[in-house]
């Protein structure tokens, strides 16, 4: 089986993503679960205070700087930089907003299709209509979930010759529903609370385990076998409700991004447009604060819309590598998971 012979779930694979996930949990918070504008805040801080470290380590750096057109070149690359930025975040908004524009047509056929995977997941769910929220949406899969993997486990006795599967499967799925539910309870769509949870019900692993359950178990009576049918199907229905999620989530934190960069390039431009053309590195302001200070806040305030989309890229991109793949497809090194069916017989 895929969950060992043990009967234990001792080599279960684990459910949350953060244990699921080859990364140590300070870098997997601070790529995934922080808040982004804290993010964008250490990361100024931590370039503000490298230059300045280097500045002033660097005997000749002050030197250099009051000297020659050492800033008036800095800044000058820094404001092109900037406004291709900024060219390059309008471009990704008119990509994305492209997405929600069709024909008539176009607007029906996802409508339709809206409206039947509704109506499909209001009748695993056993309610007359699905949840209008998305945390509402997918907390109420995950019950369904936990409901049908209760219903198995009622079903079979301790002394079948499938107990330890059965026990594994359900024991494992009712423990990660609740939880997730728990996390699900009270989210609200544009917070990353959502999306969050999602990633924490390893649904593909349960797909696999119950098929194979299914396929490989002799002997299972009608009410488990019925439960087990309705377990499938609801875990078939929770991947492309969390993709969709997923993809709408995507959406709004890429407009959030365009949003927070287009902000962070306005003082970024002043900022590279003052140093040009009004700061003298020999003047009364450069003695008074001192050229390193000055010129290593004004290069971290430069590359600000920089740290902002760095900030937000890194969770996309987090969040992308880690769900690659939608059904019963395990892309990472998982125990108790046979690779073959010789695999699976040895166990």
């Amino acid at each position: 089986m895929a969950d060992g012979d043990a009967g234990d779930g001792s080599d279960l694979p684990e459910d949350t993503l953060r244990a699921r996930a080859d990364e140590g949990r300070a870098r997997l918070w601070l790529l995934l679960e922080a808040d982004r504008r804290l993010v964008v805040a250490g990361l100024f801080v931590v370039t503000f205070v490298a230059l300045l470290a280097v500045g002033t380590l660097l005997p000749d750096a002050a030197a250099k700087l009051r000297d020659g057109d050492a800033i008036g070149t800095l800044f000058q690359g820094f404001l092109a930089a900037t406004i291709t930025g900024v060219t390059l975040v309008l471009t990704l908004n008119q990509l994305v907003l492209s997405q929600e524009l069709g024909a008539v047509g176009d607007q029906r056929e996802r409508m339709a299709g809206a409206l039947d995977f509704r109506t499909d997941a209001a009748d695993r769910i056993g309610a007359p209509v699905s949840p209008a929220r998305p945390a509402q949406f997918l907390e109420a899969l995950v019950h369904a979930c936990e409901r049908h993997a209760r219903t198995i486990r009622d079903a079979v006795d301790e002394d079948h010759a499938a107990w330890a599967a059965v026990d594994d499967l359900t024991g494992s799925l009712i423990d990660n529903a609740d939880a997730v539910a728990a996390d699900l309870d009270g989210a609200q769509f544009g917070e990353f609370g959502v999306l969050s949870a999602a990633l924490d019900f390893n649904y593909s692993w349960k797909i696999f385990a119950a098929r194979r359950l299914r396929a490989e178990t002799d002997g299972l009576d009608s009410d488990a076998m019925d439960a087990l049918d309705a377990l499938l199907d609801t875990l078939e229905l929770f991947g492309p409700a969390r993709e969709h999620f997923k993809t709408l989530y995507f959406q709004w934190a890429l407009i959030g991004l365009s949003r927070a960069v287009l902000v962070a390039s306005l003082p970024a431009l002043l900022l590279a447009v003052c140093m040009i053309a009004f700061v003298d590195p020999t003047g009364p302001l450069a003695a008074r604060v001192g050229v390193v200070p000055l010129v290593a806040f004004a290069s971290a305030v430069a590359v600000l819309p920089f740290l902002v989309l760095l900030a937000y890229i890194l969770r996309i991109a987090t969040v992308t590598k880690h769900t690659l793949s939608i059904g019963p497809f395990i892309l990472r090194e998982t125990d108790g998971v046979p690779v073959s069916d010789d695999d699976a017989e040895s166990r």
